[in-house]
């Protein structure tokens, strides 16, 4: 594989003419550059007038290889060819190497370049490129590939501090400017002979020695020009800038991020991703150009299709997320990183999907993410260091099962998958506060589906242990802590609540406004309830320890959820009864036999549970025997009337109320077997059930 290197534009903010006086003291050794032993020139050619100058040399190089590596090439040295080419009248300098050592299995190839600013004639640019392709190197090919491109990046920023360190040396000497090439005149003079002298105990090339002698004897010095910030060309990166603006990069780095903007720019028609976004996806694949490039490609495909580069001009919250979504922005954390708050314990996760649609939260996250990366542009230009990412506050206080309602936690993984895509590494830090005693297990369940990388990011408090010192304090200053956590600072983040049902949508209205099919509606069985009529389905358990969850809503009426075990297996079809994906899956379905007697051939597992309209209910039960447990939902009536009192008039009307119409209701159940006395799979639907186990066997935790 052929690895390849790109240098941003490096800027010395000096003359071209003096950054090549500096240039020629590397010449024929260079003590600042120890791997550097010397070098002999094998030709040498002037145009006649000068201004062309070209010198090749040959130069020795001390590799630093293990000591058998060296032994089984049989080398203690690589000689490399070098070419330069000056051009004094365009002001340019040209250098062309390639390795004469091993040229049969080892092909290396560098150019680099010195010019004068495109923006900035006083200035001069340097940029550097270079390849490297191992053809065979005696089975040690991957050895010497990181070998040679160790040792090749540890010398790239020391090739620009040895620049400087000569440019200093020639200021000392009071040597500050060099006047330009100008056409020589007809025949030699004085100047010119006495400039080679000069130029011979120097080391100076004679044009540049002529050059040379002429500010010296007119006695002409200037100092540099102060200058402010550079910003980069229009289609260069500037390492000034790559510093200011991105942060501390590695040479191979700095190449890896110029290569996927240049060739975004060469394939990519138009607009491409800011310098800040095309690092990020980097980040994410440990800079893996190829994969970091897939996975942008992708990104700006998915931006283009759904217009999110317009979101924050074009989305407009709806009234009931500035009213219940339980998130806002909160100035910055002590390392000038944009602080989101998220109050998810207030949060009614449900009532929002409901009321507003998946598509709909979908989109305000965005707009968040969005946000954010505005944010952090502009807090780099306030604290003048690069900040790339935010930090989330989130605070639990008020978790409880309800926030594990499956659509809405079906809902979220959309949103998080979404988020991960699209916004790699924007998420610097991330606090939880208050997280209940039930955290815990919650926490051990579900890092192993997180990024390692992701995961060192985040840092958990319980009760009140975010108080005081080693809690927000270390993160967040005093004076921006919140009040609801017991800071100064007055937040505006909304409280949230429950939404109320009357704001829920309608299946219609759902499907018409996200145009896409919710969970809900796939993952979910619909059943009627009559009087006398019960829904029920079977679940044959073959082994003692099981676990059957449920999850369901009541959409109309009010019903009793029972959960009954029995040995004998009921005279409905049992495969129509127990697929959850089949046609009678909908249908009104009765399986206790009239003429079984409770407690003799089917008993209770649950106690009965009076579930009401508009209810959420969701539970688990910890199988002990084998057999058929049967999930039973039947209306719910007004309570017998005993024999010697007359019936009230309510329970009169209200029992021909619930006669006068059905029940309907929304359900979902699975059931997850013991392996080891541990759940099987990885799934979501495994933590939901250890949750609800958990909570069943009040398992809690003192301290976290």
């Amino acid at each position: 594989m052929v690895q390849k290197y790109q240098s941003p534009v490096r800027v010395y903010k000096y003359p071209f003419e003096l950054v090549m006086a500096a240039y020629e003291k590397r010449f024929p050794t260079c003590p600042e550059i120890p791997v550097f032993l010397g070098s002999e020139i094998l030709h040498e050619s002037r145009s006649d007038d000068g201004a062309i100058h070209i010198i090749e040399r040959s130069c020795k190089l001390n590799v630093d290889a293990p000591r058998l590596l060296k032994k089984i090439a049989g080398v203690e040295y690589v000689f490399f060819i070098q070419k330069n080419t000056v051009n004094w009248k365009e002001r340019t300098l040209r250098i062309e190497a390639h390795n004469e050592t091993f040229a049969n299995r080892v092909v290396v190839l560098e150019t680099c370049s010195y010019s004068v600013h495109p923006e900035n004639e006083e200035w001069t640019c340097f940029e550097q490129s270079a390849s490297l392709d191992i053809k065979s190197f005696f089975g040690f090919e991957s050895t010497v590939e990181k070998i040679a491109m160790k040792q090749y990046t540890s010398n790239i920023k020391r090739g620009k501090e040895v620049i400087e360190h000569y440019l200093k040396e020639l200021i000392s000497q009071g040597i500050t400017f060099i006047p330009r090439w100008t056409p020589p005149r007809p025949r030699k003079t004085a100047c010119s002979m006495f400039s080679l002298s000069i130029g011979r105990k120097l080391g100076f090339n004679l044009t540049l020695s002529n050059l040379l002698c002429r500010n010296l004897l007119s006695g002409y010095a200037r100092s540099p020009l102060n200058c402010s910030l550079l910003f980069p060309p229009a289609d260069k990166l500037d390492a000034d800038y790559i510093e200011r603006y991105l942060g501390q990069l590695t040479p191979m780095q700095e190449s890896c991020l110029i290569r996927l903007r240049q060739w975004l720019q060469e394939t990519h028609k138009g607009k491409i991703p800011k310098d800040e976004h095309i690092l990020r996806f980097l980040r994410a694949r440990d800079f893996n150009i190829d994969k970091a490039r897939e996975m942008l490609c992708q990104s700006l495909s998915w931006r283009k299709q759904y217009q999110v580069d317009y979101i924050l001009q074009s989305w407009r919250p709806p009234a009931l997320l500035d009213e219940y979504y339980t998130g806002g922005w909160h100035y910055q954390d002590k390392d000038g990183r944009p602080l989101y708050i998220l109050r998810l314990g207030q949060m009614d996760t449900k009532g929002l999907v409901k009321a507003l649609g998946e598509e709909s939260l979908l989109r305000h996250v965005l707009s968040i993410n969005e946000e954010g990366q505005k944010r952090c542009e502009e807090n780099t230009n306030i604290f003048g260091r690069p900040i790339t990412s935010w930090t989330c506050l989130v605070d639990l206080e008020g978790l409880n099962m309800r926030h594990l309602w499956r659509p809405g936690v079906k809902a979220l993984l959309r949103i998080i998958e979404v988020v991960e895509d699209n916004y790699p590494e924007t998420l610097g830090r991330l606090l939880i506060v208050r997280a209940p005693r039930v955290f815990p297990v919650l926490w051990t369940l579900v890092s192993p589906f997180i990024n390692e990388n992701t995961r060192q990011k985040f840092l958990i408090y319980s009760g009140n242990n975010y108080q005081g010192p080693g809690g927000l304090v270390d993160y967040v200053d005093k004076d921006v802590i919140p009040d609801f956590l017991g800071g100064d600072c007055m937040c505006t983040v909304p409280e949230g609540g429950l939404v109320p049902k009357s704001l829920y949508q309608t299946e219609d209205e759902s499907e018409n406004s996200d145009h896409i099919r919710l969970w809900t509606e796939t993952i979910y069985h619909s059943a009627s309830v009559l009087k006398g009529a019960p829904h029920e389905i079977v679940v044959e358990i073959l082994e003692g320890e099981s676990v059957i969850t449920w999850d369901f809503d009541i959409l109309k009426g009010d019903v009793v959820f029972s959960l009954f075990h029995s040995k004998r297996a009921p005279q409905t079809s049992h495969k129509e009864a127990t697929l959850p994906n089949t046609s009678a899956a909908g249908d009104n379905m009765q399986l206790i036999d009239k003429t079984w007697v409770l407690g003799v051939d089917y008993s209770h597992m649950e106690s009965p549970l009076v579930c009401r309209e508009g209810e959420s209910i969701q539970g688990s039960h910890v199988t002990r025997w084998p057999g058929f447990y049967i999930l039973q939902w039947k209306m719910h009536g007004p309570p017998p009337c005993a024999a010697t009192s007359l019936p009230r008039v309510d329970d009169v009307l209200a029992s021909l109320q619930v006669s006068s119409h059905k029940c309907k209701l929304i359900y979902y159940y699975e059931v997850t077997g013991f392996t080891d006395g541990k759940l099987d799979g990885n799934k979501l639907s495994g933590i939901l059930h250890l949750l609800a186990v958990c909570s069943r066997w009040s398992l809690c935790f003192s301290s976290f």
